[in-house]
C-alpha cells in the first residue's frame, strides 16, 4: 500500500489522474481494477468510482508493494538536484531541477530542495528568499544567515530584485502595450485580474470580481518554430517578466491569453500535450517553464546586498521536448 496527499497541481483531478499523477507508471486499467474491489481510500473511505480529490485528501492505494516499486519514477542520473550559479559569504543562489520542491507542503514527500541545501552546506539556518514551483526549474536564491534572509526579503518586497521566467508556449502571442524594462529590453506588458480560490487552480478575469488580485506580466517573443504543434500550429519560446507575482501567474494568465505552457496539464490541454515528445522520446512530464534571469536594481547601501547593485545572473532553460528548426525574432 503507498499513499499520497493530493497536491494544489492535483486539486479538482479525478482520483485515477491524480494516482497517475503521484506514482506516473500506473496506469488506468490497474487503478480501474483497484476502483473495481474497492483497494483505493479518500480520506480513509473506501471508493468504487472515479470520485474527484481535493487539496489535502489522502489517497490512499491498496496494491501489491512490487506493483509500486516498478512505478516509482526513477531520476535521470544526468541530471541533478541543483547546480550552484552564484555564492557569496551570505547568499546561495542555485539552478533546481524541475520535479523538485523547494520546502516541504502538502503533496511532497523525501528531502525537499531545501532540506537538502542545509545538509550539503551543514548549515541549518539556510533558508529560502522566495519559492518557484515544483515542477517550475531554475533560479531560486538562498540566504546563509538570518540578517542575509531579512535583506534579501526587503530586496523582494521593494522590487528591487527582477524575475524572468522562460517557457514554451502554445501559438505566438501578440497583444499588450510596448514597454521599455530597466535593462532597455523593449516587451509587451498585459495587465489581468487573479481570483484565488481556497484550493485549486486560479482564475484570471478581465474584469475586476470581488477579491481579484491585479496581476502584470511583461513577455517578448525570442523563438518561433514554425508548424511543430497539432494541426501546423506554431510553438514560441517566450521570456517573461514578472511585475506582481502571484500564484500561478504565468501559467493561468498565458493559457487565459490562448497561449498555455506546453506540458502544462492544469491549464492547458493534455490531448495538445500528448502531441509532443520529450528528448528521449516519451510524453513530456513537466511544464516546459523555467526561471532563468534574476535583476539585482539600485540597492541602498544599508542593505548588506548592496554590491550586487546592477549585476544579473541568467541560466539556459532546459527544454525537455523535441523542437525543430525555429526562427528569431
Amino acid at each position: 500500500m503507498k499513499s499520497f496527499k493530493v497536491s494544489s497541481e492535483s486539486s479538482g483531478k479525478h482520483v485515477i489522474r491524480a494516482s497517475i499523477l503521484a506514482y506516473p507508471n500506473l496506469t488506468p486499467p490497474i487503478l480501474q481494477k483497484a476502483l473495481k474491489h474497492k483497494d483505493i481510500r479518500i480520506n480513509g473511505k473506501r471508493i468504487s468510482s472515479d470520485l474527484t480529490v481535493s487539496e489535502g485528501d489522502t489517497v490512499e492505494i491498496w496494491l501489491p508493494d512490487a506493483l509500486f516499486e516498478a512505478s516509482e519514477v526513477k531520476k535521470d542520473p544526468s541530471v541533478t538536484d541543483f547546480k550552484v550559479v552564484f555564492e557569496s559569504d551570505d547568499l546561495l543562489l542555485i539552478n533546481k531541477r524541475q520535479g523538485l520542491a523547494v520546502h516541504s507542503g502538502k503533496g511532497t514527500s523525501g528531502d525537499t530542495l531545501i532540506d537538502i541545501l542545509r545538509k550539503e552546506y551543514h548549515n541549518p539556518t539556510l533558508d529560502l528568499c522566495h519559492r518557484i514551483d515544483m515542477n517550475t526549474g531554475g533560479l531560486v536564491l538562498t540566504a546563509k544567515n538570518k540578517k542575509s534572509l531579512e535583506d534579501a526579503i526587503s530586496l523582494f518586497k521593494n522590487d528591487l530584485i527582477t524575475k524572468r521566467y522562460r517557457c514554451l508556449v502554445r501559438g505566438v502571442p501578440n497583444v499588450g502595450t510596448n514597454v521599455i524594462c530597466q535593462d532597455e529590453a523593449i516587451m509587451k506588458e498585459v495587465s489581468a485580474y487573479l481570483e484565488k480560490p481556497a484550493t485549486g487552480n486560479v482564475f484570471i478575469h478581465d474584469v475586476p470580481k470581488n477579491g481579484d488580485l491585479p496581476i502584470t506580466s511583461r513577455y517578448r517573443v525570442l523563438t518561433v518554430y514554425s508548424g511543430i504543434g497539432p494541426d501546423g500550429e506554431d510553438v514560441s519560446d517566450i521570456e517573461v517578466e514578472l511585475v506582481t507575482g502571484r500564484t500561478h501567474q504565468i501559467r493561468a494568465q498565458f493559457a487565459h491569453l490562448g497561449h498555455p505552457i506546453l506540458g502544462d496539464g492544469n491549464y492547458g490541454r493534455n490531448q495538445y500535450n500528448l502531441h509532443f515528445q520529450n528528448l528521449k522520446g516519451n510524453k513530456v512530464r513537466y511544464q516546459q517553464l523555467f526561471a532563468t534571469t534574476l535583476l539585482f536594481g539600485k540597492i541602498p547601501k544599508d542593505n548588506m546586498h548592496h554590491k550586487l547593485s546592477g549585476r544579473s545572473f541568467s541560466i539556459e532553460p532546459r527544454y525537455d521536448v523535441k523542437l525543430n528548426g525555429g526562427n528569431n525574432q
